[in-house]
């Protein structure tokens, strides 16, 4: 549970009086901190939450930092400390002007470990839901190397690409979602709300025998009035099975392994999964991270579990002895063409400058598979409305033409 917070009125070391807030156990413990950071209480008062913010707090979701937020802050932190700012210095001026109440907190739990002798790295480790493994690294290589203001450019910029790219698949994706959501709900009304009307009207026919396909859709249409609970149970066990078997490492690695071979998405999740291979492992390589550590971070972030087990075993052959590239030649997930570049790289020293390029190679190549599919779906998905919808009217109406047929 976290620790309530309070406000507090102090005198700092100037003379001058400030007002602000901190989270901490007791007032005491609240009182402490100010202390040893050199300011003299004045007074210190639990917050009380109103009754409104209490029910809004929504699990899961209230405590969530935005990737925007992380990427703004690393920019200006960046031109902060390039400025010629303390860390503790840019890290409450930040503090102060981010919008994101849980950032907010975050940020102020960093500047309080920094104050206290903690490395700045080692402060954003112990919030891993804000700062990932590939944050944490590069900022403590940057530490290292005192590029720490370049390094925080060089975050910013990985990030927003990554998010760029999430971005624009989604955009594209987003009306072919709308339309098979479209197609569900109409066929799906259909068979509720309009088959039995008809099948009332068959009953009124006697004992006369209804073609297959009506006999089918009038079974269905019976299925989901009567045991629509059964098949929305079915439904909601069937999702959290696969959502809990996919979070097992042999359902994710299967389940990531299938979504490779699908016949047209495959190929987009495998380009994005080496797009984000790629530009993770120059800006690490860039950085000045550990090759090994480099792939640990790249096996992580990569997205797909086939991915993270072959840098497992690249990483193996790499501490070994061997060259980074000539392990990656074993695995199918690697092309041929990223293997030539890296080993060009390798040669050349320009290992980072080459997997850049491959990088906006596959980042293309990702935003031209995304163009070709949302050109391709649009029609595909109407036609496949307009056949379950003609399939189903032209079920409803079999019995009504064989009749008039017969009566003909």
């Amino acid at each position: 549970m976290a620790n309530p917070t309070f406000t507090y009125k102090v005198r700092d070391k100037t003379g001058n009086i400030v007002s602000g807030e901190i989270e901490g156990a007791s007032s005491s413990v609240v009182a402490k901190a100010l202390r040893e950071r050199g300011m003299v209480p004045l007074q210190v008062e639990e917050k009380q939450m109103s009754v409104l913010q209490t029910e809004i707090r929504i699990p899961g979701l209230s405590k969530r930092v935005k990737q925007r937020d992380i990427v703004i802050f690393s920019r200006q932190f960046a031109t902060m400390v390039n400025s010629g700012l303390s860390l503790i210095r840019a890290l409450t001026v930040l503090e102060e002007q981010v919008e994101s109440d849980p950032f907010r907190e975050v940020l102020s739990k960093v500047r309080t470990d920094v104050e206290r002798g903690t490395s700045l790295s080692a402060a954003m480790d112990r919030h891993p839901k804000v700062f990932t493994d590939l944050y944490v690294s590069m900022i403590r290589a940057g530490e290292i190397g005192g590029v720490l203001d370049e390094t925080l450019l060089r975050l910013a910029d990985i990030l927003e690409a990554q998010m760029n790219l999430r971005s624009k698949i989604r955009s594209a994706m987003a009306y072919p979602a709308v339309i098979g959501f479209l197609i569900v709900a109409v066929t799906t009304a259909m068979i509720i709300f309009v088959v039995p009307v008809f099948t009332n009207l068959y009953m009124e026919l006697g004992d006369a025998e209804l073609p297959l396909p009506t006999k089918l859709l009038v079974g269905l249409s019976t299925v989901l009035t009567s045991y629509w609970w059964l098949v929305l149970s079915l439904t909601a066990a069937a999702v959290w099975g696969f959502r809990r078997w996919i979070t097992t490492d042999q359902g994710h690695l299967t389940w990531d392994t299938v979504k490779l071979r699908l016949p047209v998405f495959g190929k987009l999740a495998h380009k994005t999964a080496l797009s984000r291979f790629s530009r993770t492992l120059a800006v690490l390589s860039r950085t000045g991270v550990p090759i090994l550590q480099a792939i640990d971070i790249v096996a992580d972030t990569s997205g797909n579990k086939l991915v993270a087990k072959a840098l497992e075993e690249v990483k193996d052959s790499v501490r070994a002895g061997e060259s980074l590239a000539q392990p990656l030649s074993r695995h199918a997930v690697f092309p041929p063409m990223v293997v030539q570049m890296m080993t060009v790289g390798e040669e050349t020293g320009e290992l980072d400058g080459m997997l850049a390029k491959v990088a906006d190679f596959y980042e293309r190549e990702v935003e031209d598979t995304v163009s070709a599919l949302t050109s391709l779906i649009e029609p595909i998905l109407i036609v496949v409305m307009g056949i379950s919808v003609g399939a189903i009217l032209i079920s409803l109406y079999l019995p009504i033409f064989n009749i008039a047929g017969l009566v003909s």
